[in-house]
């Protein structure tokens, strides 16, 4: 692109935006000003592109929204003997004669 409008406009450019106009013996030409563009041309591509690497690296984040129900408690009702009964057949008087109940005299 920066080629292209050079050659263009190379007569304007020689005879009037060239650095070395003052010096026709370096046969510049208004290449100086073009090396000038083009320097300009690749910072602004690298600028851009170092944007371009950062929309790159952002990395959006969604997370669903998420529902919490509540759910009502229900009462359970308590059925008596609802455990199995477990029989003691088992007895013994040296458990009688340690511990028994205290007496109350009157």
């Amino acid at each position: 692109m920066v080629y292209a409008g050079f050659e263009m406009n190379h007569k304007y450019i020689a005879e009037t935006l060239c650095i070395n106009k003052s010096r026709p013996w370096m046969h510049c030409n208004g290449k100086c000003y073009f090396m000038k563009k083009v320097h300009q041309a690749g910072e602004n591509e690298k600028k851009q592109e170092a944007k371009d690497n950062l929309n790159r690296l952002e990395v959006p984040f969604f997370q669903e929204p998420f529902q919490l129900s509540f759910i009502e408690p229900t009462i359970l009702e308590m059925v008596k003997n609802s455990l199995p009964a477990y029989t003691y057949q088992y007895s013994s008087r040296y458990i009688e004669t340690i511990f028994r109940p205290p007496k109350f005299t009157v």
